[in-house]
């Protein structure tokens, strides 16, 4: 399946960063901020939890549903993240969001930003948001007190492989002060929807 054709100039912006570093809170602040974006909605085959919602927060799929997709080539980036848990997102998401006139906002693990800026590199925009600290990532993860044990360990090795990938990225933001990371991620947002698109049609 071919990718889609950017509509109204349509741009991707993506919030990437190990788990625990506050991407979805910016990509959350964002989404309030500014009515001209949009949020991509990842697909994914793990349990919903009970405050989500389908289609929404994600689109829950059976595991058979999910590998299915796959191999229809619906696709542009997909993951297996942990073992039998997959995340992905739809081409008919980005479809449904540029017919819409709206840019593309993500909250995305890293190697799936990495596949879509390789995919767009010319309208898309990824940036890494980067915790003051590994130990202060992986005590915000204790924190949460939402993990066992073994998936507790199994996110601290996920994130310190994942602190690695920063250099990948068009951008580096700091969550340190949270306040402070939001203005930030404002500007950049804007600084980019500014900027005309200057490459050719395919």
């Amino acid at each position: 399946m071919s990718k889609p054709i950017a509509t109204n100039n349509g741009k991707l912006i993506l919030f990437t960063a190990p788990s625990g570093a506050g991407k979805t809170t910016i990509v959350r602040h964002l989404l309030k901020r500014f009515e001209f974006l949009d949020f991509s909605v990842s697909a994914t085959n793990r349990a919903r939890r009970p405050h989500e919602v389908d289609g929404k927060d994600y689109y829950f799929l059976s595991t058979e549903e999910f590998q299915t997709r796959i191999e229809q080539g619906a696709f542009l980036e997909w993951e297996e993240v942990y073992d039998g848990q997959y995340y992905g997102t739809l081409f008919s998401e980005i479809e449904r969001v540029w017919a819409s006139g709206k840019h593309i906002v993500f909250d995305i693990e890293v190697k799936g930003a990495t596949n879509i800026k390789k995919t767009y590199p010319d309208n898309s925009m990824a940036v890494f948001i980067k915790p003051p600290s590994p130990e202060i990532l992986f005590e915000r993860l204790r924190n949460r007190k939402t993990e066992t044990e073994a998936s507790l360990r199994k996110r601290i090795a996920r994130a310190t492989l994942e602190l690695t990938y920063e250099n990948n990225f068009d951008k580096i933001l700091v969550n340190d002060i949270l306040d402070v990371a939001l203005k930030e991620a404002e500007d950049l947002v804007i600084d980019f929807i500014l900027t005309p698109l200057t490459t050719e049609e395919e």
